[in-house]
């Protein structure tokens, strides 16, 4: 598969790991400000809530700037990055299995929800706001392999190929796997869709 540059971005990206990898934080502070929301964003969408992302996305730029000596521009930098964000993120979706269920609600049994800074007030809002509760859950009850194909695909907009990368699979299966997903998601709101 032909990884080469697509963009000034990703030059600007290699360029950066280039010099993250000689040790200069001023590059490896221009590069967490570059990708901080996506990764952020990325690993609250997975873990169904904000509550830790913020630390899980710590780590991933702390294992950026251990891996930039040895980082090789063989994938885009943003599959790249992604793929750190699916093994960390894995890794604490299992960790919080072991040690307790995942709440989709708060203590009090209201459930969680996530802001969007787009929405709009009265009964629109109110309207959008338990649409999109109800995507969220639906999101976070799949599979992990599956939220995270859906993830990349709709919230950060990835082609097949890359998504292919991040999660270690084919196409076909990146294919399948969002085959799947939109399946179950349909079913999970399938009642909510028809005013139910």
């Amino acid at each position: 598969m032909d990884f080469s540059v697509e963009s000034p971005q990703e030059a600007e990206d290699f360029t950066l790991m280039r010099r993250i990898g000689l040790r200069d934080e001023a590059a490896f502070e221009i590069l967490i400000e570059r990708h901080q929301a996506r990764v952020i964003g990325t690993i609250s969408k997975m873990l169904g809530s904000f509550e830790g992302a913020e630390d899980l996305g710590q780590q991933v730029f702390l294992r950026v700037w251990n891996s930039a000596p040895r980082y090789q521009e063989t994938a885009k930098f943003t599959t790249w990055l992604l793929t750190i964000v699916r093994n960390l993120v894995f890794n604490e979706i299992r960790r919080r299995q072991r040690t307790e269920s995942f709440p989709m609600e708060h203590s009090d049994g209201t459930p969680r929800e996530f802001l969007d800074p787009n929405a709009r007030t009265g009964s629109e809002q109110c309207g959008r706001t338990e649409l999109r509760e109800a995507v969220d859950k639906a999101i976070a009850s799949l599979p992990e392999a599956q939220r995270m194909a859906i993830i990349l695909r709709r919230y950060e907009e990835l082609p097949y190929e890359e998504i292919a990368v991040v999660l270690k699979t084919t196409v076909s299966s990146v294919k399948s796997l969002l085959f799947r997903a939109r399946e179950d998601l349909r079913l999970q709101l399938a009642s909510f869709l028809a005013g139910d």
